[in-house]
């Protein structure tokens, strides 16, 4: 975690806040995920936060998963594994432009430093898990592991209507409007009436 000392005050709560979210159960799945998906070759960490960080810090499993999930061309063309830290986290921002382009959104994403640095690990299982959810909705084959593991996105339903169905429901009130039926002021009374002298 680089070389940082301990926080204090509120960079300590924060800090602690932060890492509450970090689900050591997620942890297990996704590392299961990604043995299964990129083969015996990536390893497995130990287990725990520190573990997992380590695992995942210089970039090449991450790199070796995205790949593992294009089906034609590899979008990482050189994974190298360095000791140099600027490499290691290039190796990151390669990860996480192929994960954009596989359909990953931004707000998905993890930062290079959250990982890098241990800041937010949260953020790294949740791209993680959105990259394990659109996996499971493309359905190009190249998924490997249980589909239960990740919830599978919403998919467009499209619907086409006829003109006769459109002017039908043009004419229905709908329940969030409300409904006149057995509207009236009848016996409707709002106390005494303003005396004007």
């Amino acid at each position: 975690m680089a070389n940082k000392g301990p926080s204090y005050g509120m960079s300590r709560q924060v800090q602690d806040k932060i890492d509450s979210k970090y689900d050591p159960e997620l942890e297990q799945i996704l590392v299961e995920w990604i043995s299964r998906q990129c083969g015996s070759g990536v390893g497995r960490p130990e287990a725990g936060k520190l573990g997992f960080q380590a695992w995942l810090k210089d970039g090449c499993v991450l790199s070796e998963l995205i790949n593992s999930l294009f089906p034609g061309e590899k979008p990482i063309k050189k994974i190298q594994n360095s000791p140099m830290a600027f490499k290691q986290m290039e190796q990151i921002s390669q990860f996480l432009n192929a994960a954009e382009k596989y359909g990953v959104t931004k707000t998905d994403m993890f930062q290079t430093v959250d990982l890098w640095e241990g800041k937010d690990l949260a953020a790294v299982q949740r791209t993680l898990s959105a990259l394990g959810s659109l996996a499971v909705t493309k359905e190009e084959g190249t998924y490997n592991g249980d589909p239960n593991w990740f919830f599978k996105k919403a998919q467009e339903n499209k619907r086409d209507f006829s003109d006769e169905q459109l002017k039908a429901g043009k004419n229905v009130i709908g329940l969030q409007m409300g409904s006149n039926k057995g509207a009236s002021q009848e016996g409707m009374s709002y106390g005494r009436p303003r005396q004007i002298l």
